[in-house]
């Protein structure tokens, strides 16, 4: 998905096993350390929490907090029924929410017009894929999947049940030879599907600002922007390095025309943002490189 040149074939063994690495690590995080300062306390999957007046007259936000290192957490597990795929060959990928007794959840509350959201991206932050399984008997997930190319793939499952409300995480492998991706460089805008879509805002390290989101066709803004899972736009962003997990959703009405998120990023470095939008029954995936910088200087 770059236009990046790639770096030189690896063997899949070397590569996960660097992964292993930051997954390990990851998945300490996700853990032990559960309030780490540098994180949002939060994680407001179901829209913006408005808490009091910020700078500039809008509204500070508890923004989402990053998630999606554990493949277990408060009791639910997530359980593949398989996590090694052929590349380019589709392939049904099935799995189960364990609950606290060790059975298989079925009870899953609507959010965002779906009982569950799944994603699915390469650990290079490549092969985005936001899909949406169906609920079968026994509380068995189950949605057609293709991974294209070989690698280490990180599938999240974002979903509410009674009261709690989670985004668990496992790998899945393609096995073959890899070539990593690198990230693109930053940059403010993207061309998917013959639109140019740009963002204004500046993410900062555990300061909430605004990013909104512009589509043009032919170098007009396209106004007529239509709701896709209930919203505007939805928008995924991982962290390079261990694909810590946020999912924010848009404001209720466009700003101006454009689809309007708050964002707080939970350390400095590069973000790879992915924005999913409808125009004309079509959807299409924006894809960012975004730089974020320290946040305000305290004390």
């Amino acid at each position: 998905m770059s236009d990046a040149t790639s770096s030189p074939p690896v063997r899949l063994g070397a590569f996960i096993g660097g992964l292993a690495v930051a997954l390990t690590a990851g998945y300490l995080i996700g853990k032990v350390a559960p309030n780490d300062p540098a994180q949002p306390a939060a994680h407001n999957h179901g829209g913006t929490k408005t808490t009091a007046a910020s700078p500039g007259g809008g509204h500070d936000h508890t923004a989402p907090a990053v998630t999606g290192f554990a493949i277990s957490q408060d009791g639910y597990t997530l359980v593949p029924a398989r996590t090694t795929f052929t590349a380019g060959e589709t392939a049904p990928l099935s799995f189960t929410i364990a609950g606290p007794t060790g059975k298989p959840v079925t009870d899953f509350a609507v959010k965002h017009e779906k009982k569950l959201h799944l994603l699915v991206v390469r650990r290079d932050l490549t092969g985005y894929q936001h899909i949406h399984p169906v609920l079968g008997e026994a509380g068995r997930w189950e949605v057609p999947l293709t991974l294209r190319e070989p690698g280490s793939y990180r599938m999240f499952a974002d979903f509410t049940t009674g009261s709690t409300e989670l985004t668990l995480g496992a790998d899945l492998t393609v096995p073959g030879v890899v070539t990593p991706q690198p990230l693109p460089a930053p940059a403010r805008e993207a061309k998917p599907g013959g639109h140019d879509v740009t963002y204004e805002g500046t993410p900062r390290a555990g300061s909430t600002q605004p990013l909104l989101f512009r589509v043009f066709a032919s170098g007009s803004p396209i106004t007529n922007i239509e709701k896709y899972l209930g919203a505007y736009g939805h928008l995924i962003v991982l962290r390079e390095g261990d694909a810590g997990y946020v999912h924010a959703h848009a404001e209720t009405d466009l700003a101006g025309g454009a689809i309007k998120f708050w964002f707080a990023a939970p350390s400095p470095g590069r973000y790879r943002a992915f924005l999913d939008y409808q125009v004309g029954g079509t959807v299409r995936t924006a894809e960012f490189t975004m730089q974020v910088g320290p946040g305000p200087a305290t004390g």
